[in-house]
C-alpha cells in the first residue's frame, strides 16, 4: 500500500460523534499504520478522546462548526462552510487527502461532495453504492438512496459504476442483474424494460437479466442496478428482518431449555455472526464523484466506523473514481 495515502474523517459526524469516531480512528490507525488519517471537527471535543501523545499518523484539523443530523441538506449547503464535513470534503478537493469519510447527514454531505468535487463527465447526481453479505463473498447493489427515480442512462451509469467496484483480480466481467418484481421478460416497468433491452446489445457490461427481492442475498450476480427508492426500501427492509432474526435467536436462547441449546450450538452461531454482521459491511459509496467520499451509518459503533474507513483506503489505493470514469466512456 502507498505511503501516501491519507483519509479525511469527519469527526463530529454521526449519532455519537467523537466518543465513537476518535476510538475508531485510533483502532484504524494502528491497524494500518501507512495511513494518515485526519481527524476534522472541534478540537476540544476530539482531544477528549485522544491520548496525551496521539499516534504520529493521525492529525487534527480544527473546524467551526457541525452539520446536525436533522438540518435540511440545503440549508446546510448554504451554512455549512467551516462545518467539519465541508472542510472534510475540501481537503479531498485540494488533494490533501484522498478520500473522505463522514457518518453525517447524507443529504448535506451528497450536496456539499458535488458541491466541492465534483461529479464525473456525465453524471447528474452521485449514487449509493453498498457491498452486500450473500452466500459466496459480496454483492454490489446500486443506487440505495441518492436518485429517487432514474432514468434509463442512470441505471446503465450505475451498472458500469458497480462493474468497476465489483472486479475481482480475475479480470473477468462482474454479472450485474436489474432488480424487479420478477424475472420474466415481460415483467417490471416500461422504464426497466426498456433498460434491459439496451443492456443487453452493451459488450462492456456482462448483463445476466432481473433478479427478484428475494435472491439479492443469493450471491448469483457481483453488481444489483435499481434507482434509489426501490434500493433503499430494499436495504431498509433486509436490515429490519436481519434485526428481527437476531432479537428472535437471543430471546430463544435466553429460556430453558434453548441456554443448553446455545452452549451446543454456539460456535455455529458465532461464525453466522461474524460472517453476517451488518459492522462488517459498513459503509456505502457515493459513486459518480471526482473523488472517494464513503457514507458511515449514523449509528455506526468503533468496529463498524472501522470498516468504513477501511472502505476508504482500499478504494482510494485502487483508484475508483479515476477507473470509474473510464467506464463511464464506453
Amino acid at each position: 500500500m502507498a505511503e501516501s495515502i491519507r483519509l479525511a474523517l469527519d469527526a463530529m459526524s454521526g449519532d455519537f460523534g467523537p466518543r465513537i469516531t476518535i476510538p475508531a480512528a485510533l483502532a484504524f490507525a494502528e491497524a494500518f499504520p501507512n495511513a494518515h488519517l485526519q481527524l476534522y471537527g472541534k478540537a476540544d471535543a476530539i482531544s477528549e478522546y485522544l491520548p496525551a501523545k496521539p499516534p504520529i499518523n493521525v492529525s487534527v484539523v480544527d473546524c467551526e462548526g457541525v452539520i446536525a443530523m436533522d438540518t435540511a441538506p440545503k440549508l446546510a449547503l448554504r451554512n455549512g462552510n467551516g462545518s467539519s464535513m465541508a472542510e472534510a470534503l475540501k481537503a479531498v478537493a485540494e488533494k490533501r487527502a484522498q478520500a473522505c469519510v463522514s457518518a453525517g447527514n447524507s443529504g448535506a454531505l451528497m450536496l456539499l461532495a458535488k458541491r466541492h468535487l465534483g461529479m464525473l463527465d456525465g453524471v447528474a447526481w452521485p449514487a449509493f453504492c453498498k457491498s452486500m453479505p450473500v452466500e459466496r463473498g459480496a454483492t454490489v447493489m446500486l443506487d440505495l438512496g441518492g436518485n429517487i427515480q432514474s432514468s434509463v442512462a442512470q441505471l446503465i451509469q450505475f451498472a458500469r459504476m458497480g462493474s468497476v467496484l465489483a472486479m475481482d483480480n480475475s479480470g473477468a466481467q462482474p454479472k450485474v442483474a436489474l432488480l424487479n418484481i420478477g424475472t420474466e421478460s415481460g415483467k417490471g416497468t416500461a422504464l426497466i424494460r426498456e433498460c434491459a433491452d439496451q443492456l443487453e446489445q452493451l459488450d462492456d457490461i456482462n448483463y445476466v437479466g432481473f433478479i427478484e427481492a428475494d435472491d439479492i442475498f443469493s450471491g448469483k450476480v457481483a453488481v444489483i442496478v435499481c434507482d434509489g427508492f426501490n434500493g433503499n426500501v430494499a436495504l431498509k427492509a433486509s436490515e429490519g428482518v436481519a434485526r428481527l432474526i437476531a432479537r428472535r435467536i437471543e430471546e430463544s436462547f435466553s429460556r430453558w431449555p434453548g441456554k443448553l441449546a446455545g452452549l451446543i450450538i454456539w460456535p455455529i452461531l458465532r461464525h453466522w455472526r461474524r460472517e453476517l454482521n451488518p459492522d462488517a459491511y459498513n459503509g456505502a459509496t457515493l459513486v459518480g464523484l471526482n473523488s472517494t467520499v464513503i457514507k458511515s451509518h449514523g449509528a455506526a459503533g468503533v468496529e463498524a466506523t472501522c470498516h468504513a474507513l477501511k472502505l476508504a483506503l482500499d478504494q482510494a489505493s485502487y483508484d475508483a473514481p479515476e477507473k470509474i470514469r473510464c467506464a463511464l466512456r464506453q
